[in-house]
Parts: structure tokens; sequence; C-alpha cells
């Protein structure tokens, strides 16, 4: 069974009517809202499992292997890439082209970067052989089932 967490602080926030009337549709929803938030802002951690804190022993076992881990290849020229773990960690130029990455987008370094177009619907950079791949992952979900690629009639 899991532990439930006291909720203590209320945010609120001004939505169009139509969006009020659907969140107050729903059973429970302030924990849809929270749902979406967690889902939108990346994953609980796997090591603490949200909990923001594991045992010195769980500690001590996986830093060196985040240590080994902690680089990346470019998906475009394949350069290895330090992946900073922190935010404060990221200089600033650098900063747009990581967060990408950690939300789960491709990892480019910053020559690549700059050179990939931005996706019109998000501003990501996105290579031109991953657009279609990355318009039906990111914005159609199951309902898009048009191809963005030229289809030749069969004869």
């Amino acid at each position: 069974m899991s532990k439930k967490t006291a909720k203590t602080t209320v945010v609120a926030f001004k939505v169009e009517q139509e969006l009020a009337d659907l969140l107050n549709s729903l059973p429970n929803k302030s924990a849809f809202i929270r749902k979406a938030i967690a889902a939108q802002l990346g994953v609980s951690c796997p090591l603490c499992k949200g909990a923001g804190v594991v045992t010195r022993a769980v500690n001590d076992h996986f830093v060196p292997l985040i240590e080994e881990f902690k680089h990346q290849s470019c998906v475009s020229c394949g350069n290895k890439i330090e992946v900073p773990v922190e935010a404060e960690d990221m200089d600033k130029e650098s900063r747009s082209r990581l967060e990408q990455f950690l939300l789960g987008g491709p990892l480019y370094c910053n020559a690549c970067y700059e050179i990939a177009p931005s996706c019109d619907d998000c501003g990501w950079h996105i290579d031109k052989e991953q657009e279609e791949q990355h318009h039906r992952k990111s914005h159609c979900g199951d309902e898009c089932d048009i191809s963005h690629e030229e289809v030749t009639p069969q004869v």
C-alpha cells in the first residue's frame, strides 16, 4: 500500500470556462492536475520513487553508475556530451538544448543544435530525418494516422 503525503499548499491559476467545466466533471480534479503536471515536467526518480531521499547504501551503489553513464552521444554527429544532473550545472548557452533532452527530446551538441531546424509546434530542434516521428510522438498521439511521407501509388 502506498503512503499518502499530506497536501498542505493550495495553488491557483486561471483557465478558460471550457477547461474549468471539464476539470469540474472529473471525479478527482486535484489528483488529475497533479498527475498532468508531473507528466509534463518529467517522471519520478527511479531511485527514490519521488520521495526525494535514498538510503546511503542505495546512494553508494548508484553513484558510480551515474558517473559512468553521465555522458551521452549527440544524436546527429555522435560526439560525447556530459549531461549535467542539476539545472544549476548548465551553462546559459546550453540550457535550452539540455532542457530539451531532459524533457525527453533528442540530445545535440551545441554545433548540431544550432543547425537542427526548430519544430513549428513546440520549438524543439529536430533533425529532418526525425521530424515525422517527433510530430507523431509529441503532437498527434494515437489519432495521427496521416503520413507526412510521399506515397507512391501501386500500379
